[in-house]
């Protein structure tokens, strides 16, 4: 760990003593970061214990859930007063009825309440009055963005091709007037972004969840998911590095992003250089869908598993239920620490490193008593990290039990004994379905364009996030993007084939 302590030290040392930072030159900001690194390195003692919390270790001090951050029943009740405060409901729907043609943009034209997007986002400064672009306008302008133009970059978005006055559905859905040539430049909309505290994303997020509750695309039976993805940053090659006690230590460009191992990928390197993004998401257990709800975002060189409480910790400050958390072997809670403190359980496929107990079956997680038993032992439950089971045999059956004690305790693992033993039909499904907890990662990058991100900072790359996150779920309540599914002559029935003729 005292590698990552030295690169908090260094990574606070230059943002304090060079607010301007990215202004600088970079041969100037190489020349900064090698002198502080090794002035760190120098007076660094290595037999202290390490003192600053694990949030600022991970680089995600400010994405912890925090006062302010409005849970999914205070949001209901304050739209709920909202629309009950408003004696006349204003609204631009006959114009946005004659200029908007594209029905996914109608839909959520209709569903953003521009009134509770300007209060969950004005500052205690902000006053609406005299203003040409409100707050609204900037967040309509970045969901236009990631909905219909991720692909192009927000300088060339900003110009009289997309925003132009002959754009009036792009007018309209934002709420630019159209006998004005009034502009949003790609600056404003880099500020909207940079200006956006975390809290108020969240709360944005906490709006966006509140329909898509209420749009009955969850069903009634689903669990949770937890997974990660690379997000490459610009920087390639660091300003300074330096190996200590085998660990390298690296200050990029961007002072917050970091080289870790990729996932598997055969076109490219198995190093990335950025960022990671951790994403809880919601599987729907009888339909196999999965929609991501909140995610963290993290330097790509700390391992998944460190960022599992603070997840759930921050979904749980959002007012989401969370009771069963499917996720692979990178996340876990062995010791059961999360369960203590959450209440969630976490099930991960059964470690290969984890040491199979004696008299278990090692496909199926059967429990037998002892060598001569080849009747399977029930579960009682569990208590203190250790599982308990009993004989399963029919009285008068085995013909062990003068001699076998009958019970037998198993401690948890990492392995088949999790919180609930693999031996669980539930949980076995639970696992099955966890492949889908990828698919929110292809949406997000392909269908929101958060693969091609140019942001040069943290704070602004996160932000970018959470405006794709709510993409993608107004994409899918609009429900415009289905496939059709085409129907092959072999698949019609037969009153089909007599219909036809």
């Amino acid at each position: 760990m005292h590698h990552k302590n030295i690169k908090l030290i260094v990574r606070k040392q230059l943002k304090n003593q060079f607010p301007n930072w990215k202004r600088l030159p970079k041969k100037t900001k190489k020349g900064l970061a090698q002198k502080v690194l090794a002035e760190v390195i120098a007076e660094y003692d290595f037999k202290q214990e390490i003192e600053a919390p694990i949030d600022q270790l991970l680089a995600i001090e400010t994405q912890l859930p925090v006062k302010g951050i409005i849970k999914l029943d205070e949001m209901a009740r304050l739209i709920k007063k909202v629309n009950s405060n408003k004696i006349i409901k204003f609204s631009n729907y006959k114009r946005s009825h004659i200029y908007i043609n594209d029905n996914e943009l109608q839909f959520i034209d209709k569903l953003i309440d521009n009134s509770i997007i300007n209060r969950l986002l004005a500052c205690d400064g902000y006053s609406p009055a005299m203003r040409g672009i409100f707050l609204s306008n900037l967040f309509r302008a970045e969901l236009l963005k990631a909905i219909k133009y991720p692909e192009i970059s927000y300088r060339k978005y900003c110009s009289e091709e997309y925003l132009g006055l002959d754009r009036k559905q792009n007018r309209v859905f934002i709420g630019l007037p159209l006998h004005k040539k009034t502009m949003i430049d790609h600056t404003q909309l880099c500020k909207f972004r940079s200006g956006l505290s975390f809290v108020q994303q969240v709360n944005l997020l906490v709006y966006i969840l509140y329909h898509f509750k209420q749009s009955g695309l969850l069903g009634d039976c689903h669990l949770h998911g937890i997974d990660s993805t690379e997000l490459a940053n610009y920087c390639k090659i660091p300003l300074a590095s330096l190996k200590i006690h085998g660990k390298m230590i690296r200050i990029y460009n961007d002072i917050d992003c970091d080289c870790g191992a990729r996932r598997n990928k055969r076109d490219k390197s198995i190093y990335v250089v950025g960022y990671r993004l951790h994403t809880l998401t919601a599987i729907d257990a009888k339909t196999g869908l999965s929609f991501p709800l909140v995610s963290l975002l993290a330097p790509a060189n700390h391992h998944d598993s460190l960022f599992l409480p603070f997840l759930v910790n921050l979904a749980q400050a959002m007012g989401i239920d969370i009771k069963l958390v499917t996720a692979d072997e990178a996340y876990h809670d062995k010791d059961g620490s999360l369960f203590k403190e959450t209440g969630a359980i976490v099930t991960t496929p059964p470690s290969a490193k984890a040491l199979l107990p004696e008299n278990v079956d090692s496909t199926s997680g059967t429990v037998f008593c002892n060598d001569s038993c080849r009747v399977a032992m029930l579960r009682v439950g569990s208590e203190k990290q250790i599982h308990e089971y009993k004989c399963g045999a029919d009285p008068e059956e085995c013909p062990h039990s003068g001699t076998c004690p009958q019970y037998r305790y198993i401690p948890f693992d990492s392995g088949l004994f999790q919180q609930i033993p693999y031996e669980t039909e539930q949980i076995k499904q639970a696992h099955d379905i966890r492949k889908n907890c990828e698919r929110p990662f292809n949406l997000l990058k392909n269908q929101t364009g958060l693969e091609t991100i140019r942001v040069r900072s943290q704070y602004a790359t996160m932000a970018r996030c959470t405006l794709s996150s709510i993409a993608v779920l107004l994409i899918k309540m609009a429900g415009t993007r289905k496939k059709k599914k085409i129907i092959r002559p072999q698949q019609l029935s037969l009153l089909d084939n007599c219909y036809l003729k």
